[in-house]
């Protein structure tokens, strides 16, 4: 048999203007000497190859089967999803989400995901997200907050990676093509008292690395997820920013000689399972830029990525320009793009914002599944309010399709193992063919 050549896709950021990248009131682009070049062919490989593991995890599961979509979707308009507090609550589906993604399946608006997290490589965060689903989830649908981030890696040599499980982030960052990544256990791991009350696990300690850091210089520090260890993660940040030049051990004089710090987002809550929304990465993120001041009397400059910035959602357009091409053949941007987030200070803010400079009307939608509150007024304000994810993709594919276009509901077949009439799993169906329903059951 002859060997065939997979397809690569190619990630849509290709032909990113770094300026987009960086946008907001707080947000500081870096020099130009200090960009680098986007890696779209690296990018592309890592891209196809997830989509394989996608594949051979699905093959080894026992799941429903998802209908592929269907090249005649609509042109319409599309979808984007934040993820936590929209699709997900605590790493599990929300009880709408798995029926509100069948339900856009039934026409196949494209649709892409836009989420603040982040800690884990794309790829694994797909195959996550395709289980907790029970569809296929590419990642070329998917950005997460620390994915423009990559386009750093040839700006800084030496570089320390703060947060998420054990050794991800440093396989996120070395996997994004940073060369010399450092990480706080390496450090604790050198000097056991840099942080006093935290001490490494056998497995810390294993996995840390070796290296003399009388001779390291650290150019800059990436805060790619959420800390473990605030407290250890934070005093070993705060030693390197009144450092000079990035050398542990040292004290600057003046207080600006320090590396430049990096947050994938600046979400100060964000939902889980827990009643009350959690302290995020934008809390820590506040909480560094008061201590320094504490500690030495000026003002520290901080990055951020991910939502609300506007460079954030110009990278979604492109993205999902090129879903809609390679996927449905659709080589034109919707007309409406229909947001459906949970957070208004990012998801809704970023929405309405990107919206006034846009050709592409971003249509901003909150959910009340995640830290919305029914008692307190949106700073920013959404164009429209829903109960759930499900109500969401309802109220946007009815408004551009039609008011009573589509219902939910369930075929019954004829189940050969059970030798019985049983019931598909709701999908949605013009009121139009609900006739083919009663024959059916008869």
């Amino acid at each position: 048999m002859a060997e065939t050549t997979a397809s690569v896709r190619r990630l849509s950021s290709a032909d990113a203007k770094r300026c987009d990248l960086y946008s907001g009131p707080t947000v500081i682009a870096p020099p130009e000497n200090m960009k680098a070049p986007c890696d779209a062919n690296g990018t592309a490989t890592r891209l196809e190859r997830a989509r394989k593991s996608i594949d051979e995890t699905a093959s080894d599961r026992a799941t429903p089967e998802v209908e592929q979509p269907d090249p005649s979707s609509t042109d319409k308009f599309a979808l984007a999803f934040d993820i936590d507090g929209v699709l997900l609550k605590g790493g599990k589906a929300l009880p709408e989400s798995i029926g509100a993604m069948k339900y856009i399946n039934g026409d196949n608006p494209p649709y892409i995901f836009v989420t603040n997290g982040g800690g884990k490589t794309e790829e694994e965060r797909c195959i996550d997200l395709s289980r907790q689903l029970q569809m296929e989830v590419s990642p070329g649908q998917f950005i997460c907050g620390h994915t423009p981030m990559r386009e750093m890696a040839e700006a800084y040599q030496t570089v320390l990676v703060v947060g998420g499980e054990g050794e991800k982030c440093r396989v996120v960052a070395e996997d994004y093509g940073f060369k010399d990544v450092v990480t706080p256990g390496d450090i604790i791991k050198s000097k056991h008292d840099t942080t006093p009350f935290r001490k490494l696990t056998e497995e810390e300690y294993r996995n840390s690395r070796d290296r003399n850091f009388d001779e390291t210089t650290i150019d800059a520090i990436f805060v790619f997820a959420d800390s473990r260890d605030w407290a250890g993660d934070q005093q070993i940040i705060l030693d390197l920013l009144m450092s000079k030049n990035g050398r542990l051990g040292t004290r600057s004089e003046t207080f600006d000689e320090g590396p430049p710090i990096y947050f994938s987002h600046n979400d100060i809550v964000w939902s889980t399972s827990h009643e009350h929304s959690r302290l995020g990465m934008g809390a820590l993120r506040t909480s560094i830029e008061a201590l320094y001041k504490e500690l030495t009397g000026k003002e520290l400059t901080t990055v951020a990525f991910g939502k609300p910035h506007l460079g954030t959602f110009g990278f979604a357009t492109r993205l999902l320009r090129e879903w809609r091409k390679e996927t449905y053949g659709i080589d034109q941007p919707p007309a409406t793009v229909y947001f459906v987030g949970d957070t208004p200070e990012s998801d809704i803010r970023g929405t309405n914002e990107y919206n006034q400079i846009s050709d592409t009307d971003w249509f901003s939608i909150l959910v009340k599944t995640g830290v919305y509150r029914d008692n307190k007024t949106p700073q920013y304000p959404p164009r429209k309010v829903c109960e759930d994810v499900m109500e969401a993709v309802k109220f946007a594919v009815q408004r551009e399709l039609g008011e009573d276009q589509w219902e939910l509901v369930e075929i019954p077949f004829w189940s050969l193992q059970r030798k019985e009439w049983t019931q598909s799993d709701p999908v949605p169906m013009n009121p139009s063919d609900l006739s083919l329903v009663g024959r059916l059951s008869k």
